[in-house]
């Protein structure tokens, strides 16, 4: 169920969570998750929400940017971050590791 990020708190709890997953799997994400995260807050145009079950958050944040809605997943498979279109079952736009740049990142969320 989605929960929306209502204050700073709850968007720490969800980045640690992240990074300590991906860390207990050689940490192909740990450092552009960081940066990812950035970005959001820059350019977010609506709420951020986080997927939470049972009091527990999970791999996937949903945000509006410029009026589109996007889902950013943890993906096990890849160690990577894909970002999708509108819900986690949407198209891949774009997928994120340690590889990238933070100015890879800049340049993807300038192009939203």
């Amino acid at each position: 169920m989605p929960r929306k990020v209502t204050d700073l708190q709850i968007l720490q709890r969800y980045i640690q969570g992240v990074m300590e997953r991906a860390e207990h799997r050689a940490g192909g994400v740990d450092e552009i998750c960081l940066a990812i995260a950035g970005a959001i807050i820059w350019t977010k145009s609506g709420d951020i929400e986080v997927f939470e079950r049972e009091g527990e958050m999970k791999n996937v944040l949903w945000v509006n940017i410029d009026n589109k809605r996007y889902a950013f997943t943890y993906e096990h498979d890849t160690d990577s971050i894909d970002i999708k279109e509108g819900s986690t079952q949407g198209d891949v736009i774009i997928s994120f590791t340690n590889e990238n740049t933070a100015g890879d990142v800049k340049n993807f969320f300038s192009s939203l």
